[in-house]
């Protein structure tokens, strides 16, 4: 099954073509991997980057495809943010969550 997506782009490696990509629906990770036949093609991702992807669910994890830039550095600080969080720490507030376009809550 394949969906569409907004993700924020955590990790990328220009020369291997490949990404981490933290989805709208706060599940687990998705991978890009630029082997695969994608739009983006001759665009290189960075961290930060607000993008939108086809979702297909594997049996061992997400796989992004045919992606999208929507805004390059949308979020630049969100991949050192999360490092730094405490794994012990409380819910972040209300106020800490990333709003994805055209996600109603």
């Amino acid at each position: 099954m394949e969906d569409r997506m907004y993700g924020v782009v955590l990790w990328a490696d220009e020369c291997d073509q490949k990404a981490v990509i933290w989805c709208e629906d706060h599940g687990n990770l998705a991978y890009y991997n630029g082997a695969e036949h994608s739009m983006h093609e001759g665009v290189a991702l960075d961290p930060g980057d607000l993008i939108q992807f086809e979702l297909r669910e594997e049996q061992d994890c997400r796989r992004a495809s045919n992606l999208r830039r929507v805004d390059a550095g949308w979020a630049p600080g969100l991949p050192e943010n999360l490092r730094s969080t405490k794994r012990l720490a409380p819910l972040p507030k209300a106020d800490n969550v990333v709003a994805f376009p055209g996600v109603r809550r």
